[in-house]
């Protein structure tokens, strides 16, 4: 395994500051697969706890600890990254209700009236979600349209006072200048204050929603960094869209308005109080990232198959009504906001961020004969979409390895706005293609070397925001623009795009994915045409469309949403079918070479990330072959002192303990009663619910879950709960607050079926028992997601402390 010191990852933090409030403790180890388990990690004497099992599938070399422990203080120059290590540092996500008595009881005594209380809550919920999701697409809509408008109108008048009297070199160097200033204010933001907020956010929640706990992912900070680095970085002219972030946005203001409260602005209004868990925060994320799309693309159904197809992990027929109310809702705010803004009130002709307007079935209608274009579209996207991803990868490992430091990062991305905007700039200069003014849609017609009355096509692709480009692309009529002009701005703004996604700065991939596709689909139009003689479907409006969807299929490899999307984006679904058959074309083509981006991206981070199914060779493994051991087990009744050790013990941080019966001789084993979570140990310790005390009536009260949703999500480490000697020697009793049923296997079930149960009931920790019920291992995710299909079959992923 290479030697492996630390990665940049998305959270971007060198400690561990996690969700759970864990400041200062060490990376959270699962039970056996950590350093501490690898060997010459301090052992508790047996009378401390109970250590269950043999150290099974952990190979940690010695030399990472040696390293880490000799690294200076300052970030290397160079990071080493070995691709197939599977990272420590993500914790996972209690998607499993603890049954214990407290939740029992409470679930016990609600009546059906109340029940229907806490439905209409959910419902109420997800308007809120869809409004405010809406109303923060209109706030980046504005503030970009406006911002853009000016930085266009500047350029435009320097460029027309100069072309007619030399000097455009001056004019070059403001739109460079122009750029780079506000692309650096955008990523300076991103880089030194919440990294997590940089990219699209889709990999990200697409982790959240798996159960993977991202550091960061769905705070209020990230939400206004996100909202105020998206709008600097299409302000910028990077080569990117607003609409990827509006996925993470929705998502973020799921998970805290279901919360009722903002940590951030410590603030608690005491209200939906009973969604504070795993389980319903995951719900209302779904429906978060749902209202996003729709407000990105004026889609409704096109976010419930998103969230479905690349987002949850879990789903229903009740969640997905909820879904869709909070997308329809997202859309019409937006939609009723834009048209009071656009001066029209009463229409609601501004669905979504972006419109690709209305496509004329009867002119652009298509035969049978075009149905083997299509496919060879879909091929085209494919590899392109491949060649993207490939590029993008080793682009990605390089950023990883040298440009790490916040500093360098925020100069690339200065370097790659100054870039975009001399290419663009040179490429307008050296293109002659002028066309007639009269009748044209351009938004910022550049004149410069074109006879009085035309302007420079060129300009219309990179003297626009994307949005405008791409709508150009798909409606501007037959003989807008010339093939060299279409084939020298695919293949410029393709090696753009590519070097953009990844930067320090809040972007998405999906309009520049549109626009490359719509460019090749346009000249692939255009060519058919010369080659028809003008036949009537060869037109090339039709093509970008198909281009657009096969280059964004071939990238993100999404099918069914996407479809669907891009049927709700035009307003016609006449081109449904053909829609459908380019994109599952490029998804076929893509995934022979490489991976979808954001699959990609997430592989990168090293995240134990569960994929729908488990690899199809591994049915030779079994749970024995799987689990970790040593175990670290707790007695029914327990002594308070053993409790503090073991949460204190950093060598093997556990955040799941298997409670056994009580016996007097600790060398004999005992079988499994339940299941406690770290957690709820820290909430009993701090609240010193000890027997002697409830003996002696020092206990104020019986503890109730509320005491348990009050500290969540960040429970505090234990290191801040202070027991004296005196009550180390108190006993505690788990019985009322374990979860007396857990899910176990036994050790002789085979991967796949250990894989289905942990996947499909969203479980964190999956106890392994013998054939007398006694605990032999646990299964947790990273045990099931080092396992993969390799090219060479199925390869186990090294574990390392990254």
């Amino acid at each position: 395994m290479a030697n492996v010191a630390k990665k940049v990852s998305w959270s971007g933090r060198d400690r561990e500051d996690d969700e759970d409030g864990r400041a200062g403790e060490t990376t959270p180890l699962l039970n056996g697969s950590g350093p501490g388990a690898a060997g010459g990690a301090r052992q508790l004497t047996p009378s401390s706890f109970l250590r269950i099992g043999q150290l099974s599938n952990v190979d940690l070399n010695e030399d990472i600890h040696e390293l880490q422990t000799e690294l200076p203080r300052q970030r290397p120059n160079e990071i080493p990254h070995n691709e197939k290590l599977l990272s420590l540092k993500y914790e996972s996500l209690d998607y499993d209700n603890s049954e214990n008595q407290l939740f029992l009881e409470e679930e016990r005594r609600i009546n059906h009236a109340a029940f229907r209380t806490v439905e209409i809550k959910r419902w109420v919920i997800c308007a809120m979600i869809g409004i405010l999701t809406g109303l923060v697409a209109c706030f980046i809509d504005i503030v970009v349209e406006n911002l853009a408008g000016l930085k266009y109108r500047v350029v435009k008048d320097n460029i027309d006072k100069f072309t007619a009297k030399g000097g455009l070199s001056f004019s070059l160097l403001l739109w460079a200048t122009l750029n780079a200033s506000v692309v650096m204010v955008g990523s300076v933001i991103v880089a030194f204050i919440e990294p997590v907020a940089a990219g699209s956010g889709i990999p990200q929640i697409k982790c959240y929603l798996n159960g993977v706990k991202i550091p960061h992912v769905v705070r209020l900070k990230t939400l206004v960094i996100k909202v105020c680095g998206v709008i600097l970085s299409v302000v910028g002219g990077l080569a990117v869209g607003k609409e990827g972030p509006m996925i993470h946005s929705g998502a973020v203001i799921a998970a805290g308005i279901s919360q009722g409260r903002s940590t951030s602005l410590k603030r608690d209004f005491k209200i939906f109080e009973y969604f504070r868990r795993d389980t319903e925060k995951r719900d209302f994320v779904s429906a978060g990232a749902a209202a996003g799309v729709s407000a990105a693309f004026g889609a409704p159904v096109g976010g419930v198959l998103f969230s479905l197809e690349e987002g949850a992990s879990f789903w229903n027929q009740f969640l997905t009504w909820r879904i869709f109310f909070a997308s329809m809702i997202s859309t019409f705010t937006l939609n009723s906001v834009l048209s009071v803004y656009h001066g029209n009130a009463w229409d609601l002709s501004s669905p979504g961020l972006i419109n690709f307007g209305r496509f004329d079935s009867e002119k652009m209608g298509y035969t049978i004969q075009e149905i083997p274009i299509f496919i060879f579209m879909g091929v085209v996207g494919g590899i392109l979409g491949a060649l993207f991803n490939a590029l993008n990868y080793w682009l990605t490992m390089f950023r990883i390895r040298y440009i790490h430091r916040p500093c360098l990062q925020v100069v690339e991305a200065m370097l790659v706005a100054a870039v975009t905007a001399t290419v663009g700039f040179v490429m307008i200069y050296c293109s002659r293609d002028c066309q007639p003014i009269q009748g044209s849609s351009v938004a910022y017609p550049l004149q410069l070397f074109c006879a009085d009355g035309e302007y420079n096509s060129m300009a219309t692709a990179f003297f626009n925001t994307p949005e405008k480009s791409v709508v150009n692309l798909f409606h501007d009529p037959p003989g807008s623009y010339n093939p060299m002009t279409l084939g020298m701005f695919t293949l410029m703004y393709f090696f753009l795009a590519c070097w953009t996604y990844g930067l320090t700065v809040s972007a998405g991939v999906f309009i520049p994915s549109l626009l490359i596709g719509a460019a090749w689909g346009r000249l692939f139009g255009i060519s058919l045409s010369y080659l028809t003689k003008g036949s009537i479907w060869a037109d090339p409006g039709k093509y970008a469309l198909m281009g657009a969807a096969a280059q964004l299929g071939g990238i993100v490899r999404m099918t069914l949403s996407l479809t669907v999307i891009m049927m709700e984006a035009t307003g016609n679904v006449t081109y449904g079918f053909p829609i459908m058959l380019v994109l599952m074309t490029a998804k076929i083509v893509g995934d022979y070479f490489v991976e979808g981006l954001y699959d990609m991206h997430i592989q990168l981070q090293s995240v134990p990330f569960l994929h729908w199914e488990a690899p199809v060779t591994s049915h030779s493994l079994t749970a024995r072959e799987v689990m970790s051991t040593p175990v670290t087990c707790l007695r029914r009744i327990e002594r308070v002192g053993t409790v503090v050790d073991i949460l204190s013990d950093t060598s093997s941080n556990h955040n799941g303990f298997p409670v056994v019966e009580s016996n007097a001789d600790t060398t004999q084993v005992a079988g499994l009663r339940g299941l406690i979570l770290r957690s709820q140990l820290i909430v009993l310790l701090k609240h010193k619910v000890f027997v002697e005390r409830a003996n002696l009536s020092l206990v104020q009260r019986r503890l109730k879950l509320k005491d348990f949703r009050d500290a969540y999500p960040r429970f505090p480490p234990i290191q801040s709960i202070h027991v004296s000697q005196d009550e180390r020697e108190c006993m505690i009793d788990l019985s009322e607050f374990m979860n007396p049923s857990p899910y176990t296997v036994p050790q002789e079930a085979s991967l796949p079926r250990v894989f289905k149960l942990f996947r499909a009931l969203g479980l964190r920790h999956l106890v392994v028992v013998d054939n007398h019920n006694e605990v032999v291992g646990m299964v947790t995710r990273k045990d099931l997601a080092r396992y993969r299909l390799g090219k060479e079959g199925l390869e186990e992923l090294s574990l390392a402390q990254t």
